[in-house]
């Protein structure tokens, strides 16, 4: 799940989430969304090319943007959520994801540019499928948090701790 941000940055978002092996990317409107709109259908193409190119035989779903109350209002009970939390008091990601079961759907959440409002902080960290996690020292762009945050969860839990 990834905040709207700006066009070329969404894009390369979608395009480095297909290469990852995402399953779907969930668009999600926050407090300090900085872009009102997108087109899914650009998206979906961008998905559809970095699949193909990977040699990956399904496609991400790319979902319509949706505000992150709604979403995490409707949140399936007990789903993992890796949530990338720049506020600095959450634990490294390889450190919150160690010991964890990776076989089941997780989602992984990226805020905007600005960070998430402390409202929409503490309204994720209360789902009981929270794993706050930090992606380090540094404010990352929201394409490159979304880079190193699906990497480190393939690293920790999913198929590239196997290859």
């Amino acid at each position: 799940m990834i905040a709207l941000v700006k066009r070329a940055r969404l894009e390369t978002i979608v395009e480095k989430a297909a290469e990852l092996g995402a399953r779907r990317v969930r668009l999600v409107i926050t407090e300090r969304t900085n872009a009102e709109r997108t087109r899914v259908d650009r998206l979906a193409a961008i998905a559809t090319e970095a699949a193909e190119q990977t040699g990956r035989l399904d496609v991400p779903e790319i979902a319509e943007p949706r505000k992150l109350d709604a979403l995490l209002a409707d949140w399936p009970a007990g789903r993992p959520l890796m949530f990338c939390d720049e506020a600095g008091d959450a634990p490294p990601a390889l450190a919150a994801l160690a010991g964890r079961e990776g076989g089941g759907p997780w989602a992984v959440l990226i805020g905007p540019e600005g960070g998430f409002s402390p409202r929409e902080r503490a309204l994720v960290r209360q789902l009981p499928g929270a794993v706050p996690v930090s992606l380090g020292p540094r404010i990352l762009r929201a394409d490159t948090a979304a880079i190193a945050a699906l990497t480190l969860w393939q690293s920790a839990l999913g198929d590239l701790k196997t290859s």
